[in-house]
């Protein structure tokens, strides 16, 4: 174990997120080792406690407590990848190359880990080093039950340059879902802003996002803007559409709440799929009933993004899961009779 350290916020550092400062810093740090440090007052910045998604500044000092010893810790999470998650993992892969990797994630798989969570895409990217001396890192996010590309830096300028082209507008990340019922108009844009409500657990557990009007963001503390493009690429009556939706902000669980808002809740979405949509199917709410699954019908389908070595393009596309693809065959919907985006279509 280490000593307790001291470090400074260095002028290239400011307005990062200390738990993606700190994997830098520590690239063998887990992130449920990071939010347990917050929990329990362990790691501070000026003397103050902290969560994982504070913003550092300038010359803040930045308290770390007594950390594994590195060689110790890659030792530990080796030995928790087994043989048949590596090569579940591996086979997971989309696109590889000397900088990049990108993954079409499972559904039900965490990108990180937490206080409860040990098998997640961090813990399992140990398999995907492919020679490489460090193991990938994760450069965004996909939530758990929410499957398709993700993508992963192998060297730390990879990472650092990745993360710059995530903030740039040529960058575009497209979903596909199911939802029920049919959006009226087929295409359009929700502007509902977002602000985290408490959930009913004694540590509120089961938070969700809040919708509000756009006029009332401003004057709600914590809410945000939020904004997303949807447009319906095939229908079965009036029961479910097949939607594209892209993300122009991105807020926590916001294609979910804003197609909720919108009264045409993502297939399977128990959070925020309520009793209230009629999909005229043997479901309700958000489930369609029959034999399509009960899972989160949310895919991340593609992924336009520079690279960032090269700086060419990269435009990554990813399978739908078996439970979406099932879905997508009792509807008869084809990728094959659909614009790859329907956006760039009208522009």
């Amino acid at each position: 174990m280490s000593g307790v350290q001291t470090i400074h916020v260095g002028k290239d550092e400011a307005d990062q997120r200390l738990d993606r400062w700190l994997r830098r810093q520590f690239p063998h740090l887990q992130q449920g080792r990071i939010e347990k440090m917050c929990r329990k007052g362990e790691l501070r910045v000026d003397g103050a406690r902290v969560k994982p998604a504070t913003r550092l500044e300038v010359g803040q000092a930045v308290r770390i407590p007594p950390l594994p010893d590195p060689a110790e810790a890659e030792a530990r999470a080796r030995a928790h990848v087994t043989d048949a998650d590596a090569a579940m993992i591996r086979a997971c892969v989309i696109y590889r190359d000397d900088h990049v990797i990108a993954l079409n994630k499972p559904p039900g798989l965490p990108v990180q880990g937490g206080s409860k969570t040990t098998r997640h895409v961090d813990g399992l990217a140990e398999a995907l080093r492919f020679g490489y001396e460090d193991k990938p890192r994760l450069v965004h996010r996909l939530d758990k039950d929410t499957s398709g590309v993700l993508i992963l830096a192998r060297t730390r300028e990879a990472a650092k340059g990745l993360t710059a082209a995530f903030r740039h507008r040529g960058t575009r990340k497209l979903y596909w879902a199911a939802v029920a019922g049919v959006p009226t108009p087929r295409m359009g844009t929700i502007k509902f802003g977002l602000v985290k409500a408490p959930g009913h657990g004694a540590k509120g557990e089961g938070e969700k996002m809040h919708a509000l009007h756009p006029r009332e963001v401003d004057g709600t503390p914590g809410a945000k803007h939020a904004t997303t493009d949807y447009a319906v690429l095939e229908a079965a009556g009036s029961r479910t559409a097949w939607c594209a939706l892209v993300p122009v902000t991105g807020r926590t669980h916001q294609l979910r709440a804003h197609m909720a808002e919108l009264g045409h809740p993502i297939v399977g979405d128990g959070k925020y799929g309520g009793s209230g949509q009629e999909n005229l199917g043997d479901g309700w709410g958000a489930q369609l009933g029959g034999d399509i699954s009960k899972k989160l019908h949310l895919h991340a389908r593609s992924l336009k993004i520079e690279h960032p070595v090269t700086r060419a393009m990269l435009h990554l596309t990813a399978p739908l899961p078996p439970h979406m693809q099932h879905t997508w065959d009792t509807f008869q919907w084809s990728a094959a009779d659909v614009p790859a985006d329907p956006f760039e279509v009208l522009e």
